[in-house]
């Protein structure tokens, strides 16, 4: 496995900034949300086309040539989205591949980026696999979701400005699906802070896997489940998370609701279900923060139906 740190995630960072943003922070006061501290939320959920994933997207496209077949990805949604994206703005064709449970809001926007989609299956494995023989066939850039290290690097990207802009953190709060930014956040913050893996009860993806000692299937379900609904983590990811990820802890469905009808309520921010996840552990209580905690939240997505927050 190619190895990954801060070398690989600066040299990613250089060459996806022309076509990416900086996401901003939000500092805001204990009781602000309803937590029990004070609490910096790094607002990815404003990055381009609407969560994290253009980092790693980006990067993946840019690290060498790209065929003229394009690319081709497997998503829940988000990552769809940020391939399509990515795609458009380097001028090559890309196909997506979705599940049936991808919203219909994602699918808008991915086809809304130009991309051909395909859906089908009843969760993101189905996708994933029906992409990987279509790239076999064609000769397109398979662009994976989480398990490939050049989408780690980019997605490191995000640690290496929250430490720039934040760098008073202690704890950082990251929802975890297939594990591609939790991993790509570790290998940079190789332990400088206390990283806090957040799924939902109904996808324990990362969870299942440090009980178990390895990647292991684990259930796919929930409300968070077309963004956070990976079968198992990544290969790549998960040596690096054993290592630096200090904490795993799980939130119900109806925490992760809480923390969106929260951000909506005080902050005017709407976060789909995955993207709220990591706030809700401090809203539940499956987090703690200790005395003295500095505490950061990745808000890291936002496709979703506005009426179902606002509404």
């Amino acid at each position: 496995m190619p190895a990954l740190g801060a070398a690989e995630i600066r040299a990613a960072a250089s060459r996806i900034a022309p076509h990416i943003r900086r996401t901003p922070l939000l500092r805001l006061p204990a009781g602000a949300l309803g937590t029990p501290c004070d609490v910096t939320l790094k607002l990815e959920l404003l990055q381009a086309s609407g969560s994290f994933k253009p980092r790693g997207a980006f990067n993946r496209m840019l690290a060498g040539p790209l065929p003229a077949a394009g690319v081709i990805a497997a998503s829940g949604g988000n990552h769809g989205a940020a391939v399509a994206y990515a795609a458009r703005s380097l001028g090559v064709p890309a196909e997506i591949f979705v599940p049936e449970i991808t919203s219909a809001a994602k699918v808008a926007r991915i086809r809304g980026y130009g991309a051909q989609l395909v859906q089908g299956g009843a969760a993101y494995d189905d996708a994933r696999r029906a992409s990987e023989a279509r790239a076999a066939e064609t000769g397109a850039l398979l662009v994976h979701a989480y398990d490939q290290p050049e989408v780690l690097a980019g997605q490191g990207t995000l640690a290496l400005e929250l430490e720039e802009d934040a760098p008073e953190l202690t704890h950082v709060l990251v929802a975890t699906g297939g594990g591609g930014l939790i991993g790509g956040m570790a290998a940079w913050y190789a332990g400088r802070a206390h990283l806090v893996s957040v799924e939902p009860e109904a996808c324990p993806t990362l969870h299942t896997a440090l009980r178990e000692g390895h990647p292991a299937p684990a259930p796919v379900g929930g409300v968070a489940a077309d963004s956070l609904g990976a079968r198992q983590v990544g290969e790549v990811m998960f040596p690096i998370a054993r290592q630096y990820v200090r904490q795993s802890v799980l939130v119900p469905d109806e925490a992760i609701r809480e923390a969106q009808r929260r951000l909506w309520d005080s902050c005017r921010l709407i976060a789909e279900p995955g993207g709220a996840t990591a706030l809700a552990a401090l809203l539940c209580g499956a987090f703690a923060p200790p005395d003295g905690a500095k505490v950061g939240v990745v808000v890291c997505g936002a496709n979703t139906d506005p009426g179902s927050i606002a509404g």
